[in-house]
């Protein structure tokens, strides 16, 4: 690379490198202090460093399709990269956000694409490792970083062992001699740097394994419920799995009804042949606490989980006090609630926060069964994608088909009959071997076609049979997740 020289005489002059004596963070003095913090107040030298750090990585012909920079220094110069190479950029926050999507990384990515990790001084390896750490758990790849001052400690080293490829601008012992050879440092300050480069060299770690291996390995497989039970990490999730295996059910019932007494005596019929029972407390006139309570003990009696159809559509604040407050009080005791995405992920925020100490769980309405319906498209894959950085939350979703191979996910179909139609009002009925069969979905939501039979027992008998034995004939494959 050209003009070397002239970039550390630059950062000499606007004291960018300093020589002395200085603490470092770990406690040694040094002669020696890279301050690379005030070039963001060099817009023009900033640049310069930004391209001097892509031919770095160039060079080599280092393979990746993302940057990121290591807080904070870095973040500038990474982002000058991103802009003039059109190479999309990945922000490592240093602490989670105790609002929002709590992310540590942003960005857009998925699991698999290489990241060249951008930093500006390199000593011992630590703040790479850190980032490449980071970045590693959520699936991304990192095999090379760059970095504009190797202080040649051990840092570099340190990172090979850990198969992250380094490549620096320059190096100290380089800058040293650019810096005597034009009169900036005269022969005992150089002496005094290159004896302190000898006693104080990071070793590398020799325990663990390189970070690169410990991206993880996918590989897609057949799972049942109980085998998914096993692997899911949400408890509710894992409960209701549990309960779909123990019952042979994937039936869900929709007990529409607008009083307790007939809430009460339909799910006391049906209870034996469902893993959950969906309400709409809203509609219930004569709604009391003590109905909530003789709800929760056939629950308790039959093994089944409420699910409470609120569909949540406002603001976080909001539907944070409609979840917990007010006559409903929904999160004390319905185990399942939902949400429309159209608010952001401000909506699943707002629930969580009030929903996740007592370990409920979230669908998201994904799709819907009705006719000319606006869920579609676009709308369906940033609800999937708002799912999968919610997972702490978000167990599944309503929707007419399946949507993921994440085997985290539950994806719960209404409008479920024995046979094909359609009612007045737009409702698209699909069989259970349609919905489990040829659409993949894990649970069928089923209404009027029981609590309208003249005898829902038998009727809801008749569904659990259809819908288990679509799911025994059905072969979706997962995709499962291997550390």
């Amino acid at each position: 690379m050209e003009n070397v020289d002239n970039l550390v005489l630059k950062l000499f002059e606007i004291e960018a490198l300093k020589f002395g004596s200085f603490t470092l963070k770990s406690g040694i003095q040094s002669p020696v202090y890279f301050d690379l913090r005030v070039i963001v107040s060099y817009p023009s030298l900033m640049n310069e460093v930004a391209d001097f750090l892509w031919q770095a990585a160039e060079k080599p012909n280092a393979k990746f399709v993302l940057l990121c920079g290591v807080p904070y220094t870095a973040l500038p110069l990474a982002t000058i990269m991103s802009a003039n190479h059109n190479v999309p950029m990945l922000i490592r926050r240093k602490e989670a956000k105790d609002y929002g999507t709590k992310k540590m990384i942003e960005g857009k990515f998925k699991p698999g694409d290489t990241c060249l990790i951008v930093e500006d001084v390199v000593t011992s390896g630590s703040s790479v490792m850190e980032t490449a750490d980071s970045l590693s758990k959520v699936g991304i790849v990192v095999t090379d970083a760059v970095v504009l001052l190797d202080r040649e400690q051990g840092g570099k080293q340190r990172l090979e062992h850990k198969g992250i490829n380094l490549y620096s601008v320059c190096g100290m012992s380089g800058i040293c001699k650019i810096l005597e050879k034009h009169g900036k440092l005269d022969s005992p300050t150089v002496k005094q740097v290159d004896d302190f480069l000898a006693k104080n060299i990071f070793k590398p770690d020799t325990s663990g394994v390189k970070l690169t291996e410990q991206v993880s390995k996918k590989s897609k497989k057949s799972l049942r419920y109980h085998e998914r039970a096993e692997i899911v990490a949400h408890p509710l999730s894992k409960q209701l799995l549990k309960i779909m295996d123990s019952k042979q059910t994937n039936l869900a019932f929709s007990v529409d009804v607008t009083k307790c007494q007939q809430v009460l005596e339909l799910v006391d019929k049906v209870g034996p042949h469902v893993c959950i029972v969906k309400t709409h407390v809203d509609i219930i006139e004569d709604f009391n606490d003590d109905f909530i309570t003789a709800l929760q003990k056939l629950a308790d009696k039959h093994n089944f989980l409420i699910f409470e159809d609120r569909k949540f559509a406002d603001i976080g604040n909001t539907v944070k006090h409609q979840y917990s407050s007010g006559v409903y009080k929904i999160n004390q005791w319905a185990h399942i609630t939902n949400a429309h995405s159209v608010p952001g992920d401000g909506v699943v925020q707002g629930l969580k926060d009030v929903g996740l100490p007592k370990n409920r769980g979230c669908l998201l309405i994904a799709e819907m069964s009705s006719t000319g319906n606006l869920a579609t498209g676009e709308y369906t894959k940033a609800t999937v994608k708002m799912a999968e950085e919610q997972a702490d939350f978000v167990i599944g979703f309503i929707c007419t088909s399946r949507l993921t191979d994440d085997p985290r996910f539950l994806h719960m179909t209404p409008g479920v009959q024995l046979s094909a139609g359609g009612d007045s009002l737009g409702q698209q009925y699909l069989t259970p071997n349609i919905v489990i069969g040829d659409r993949g979905s894990d649970i069928i939501i089923v209404g009027r076609g029981i609590y309208k039979a003249d005898d829902p027992s038998n009727a809801a008998k008749l569904f659990k049979e259809a819908g288990y034995e679509a799911y025994l004939k059905q072969s979706v494959d997962f995709t499962i997740t291997e550390q």
